[in-house]
């Protein structure tokens, strides 16, 4: 059964942008074009943009309307907008969030829930994978990068427990890391979330680069919006919110922008019943003054 992707936060991002018929809108971040089918159906035209070309042709197969596409990493949004004619435009949306499709059929190894090659590349032309960083990095690189990019207490324990398994053999799949991770733990579960879930963020926030780009694209983004214009961005972990809230506040201080959301929208319990990964969603938005 293939993976359908939902939209998180559907109604308050369409609240941001104040969508309009023949709007101009940038999806920075398509993935399979759920926001960006709401936005078209209010009579918006857009731009999706997508670092990864498989999930852009499914979001082409879906997407019908005054539509443009262009692969390309978001933090090249000033470019591909100028290319494709989209400058001065009425709103922009980032998700951050990796998308359905990624987790459950690109078979790249996002999840630990299945058994699948270290590869973590949302832009498959990266040249490093998870499991080059998993056998090429010291133990107290692997530390320092589980603690800052996944928060992770046991950073020093998981760190130990890579480099002394790795010594007998590297690491090439999801199970060999999980497989670790669980007896460095002693357990397999313990509380809501698994033990390998924030090493595998910082894995994937690592290869892809994440917190660079997102610290890259924020001004860039801000720039491509015409005055009067929203910045619309939902980000799933502290490092991406913390990023998001201080630009926005400087840009406040500035002059510059008007924060719309003053804190962080969160889904509504439905939404996460019906959509578990919306559950660590928060939603920001700033409105473009000059």
């Amino acid at each position: 059964m293939k993976a359908v992707h939902k939209p998180v936060l559907l109604k308050e991002v369409l609240e941001i942008l104040q969508v309009k018929p023949r709007g101009r809108y940038i999806d920075a971040t398509c993935g399979e074009g759920g926001h960006a089918t709401a936005i078209l159906e209010k009579g918006g035209e857009i731009l999706c943009i997508d670092q990864d070309p498989s999930i852009l042709k499914r979001a082409k197969s879906r997407l019908n309307g005054k539509v443009s596409f262009a692969v390309g990493n978001f933090r090249d949004i000033l470019e591909l907008a100028k290319e494709n004619g989209f400058t001065s435009v009425d709103g922009v949306l980032m998700d951050l969030g990796i998308s359905s499709w990624h987790f459950e059929e690109s078979g790249r190894g996002f999840t630990f829930q299945k058994d699948e090659p270290l590869d973590m590349r949302a832009d498959p032309t990266l040249s490093v994978t998870a499991a080059d960083l998993l056998n090429g990095l010291t133990k107290n690189e692997l530390e320092k990068l589980f603690r800052q990019l996944g928060e992770e207490k046991r950073a020093g324990k998981f760190a130990r427990a890579i480099v002394s398994t790795r010594a007998v053999r590297p690491f090439s799949a999801t199970s060999e890391l999980v497989e670790v991770i669980e007896k460095a733990t002693g357990t397999k579960q313990k509380g809501k979330l698994h033990p390998a879930t924030k090493v595998f963020q910082a894995l994937r926030i690592a290869v892809n680069d994440e917190i660079n780009s997102l610290r890259s694209v924020l001004p860039r983004a801000f720039e491509a919006i015409r005055a009067g214009g929203t910045l619309a961005v939902i980000s799933f972990h502290s490092l991406e919110d913390r990023l998001v809230k201080d630009y926005f506040k400087d840009l406040e201080k500035s002059g510059l922008g008007e924060i719309l959301t003053k804190k962080p929208v969160t889904p509504a319990k439905d939404e996460v019943e019906s959509n578990p990964r919306s559950r660590s969603a928060k939603l920001r938005g700033i409105r473009k003054i000059k």
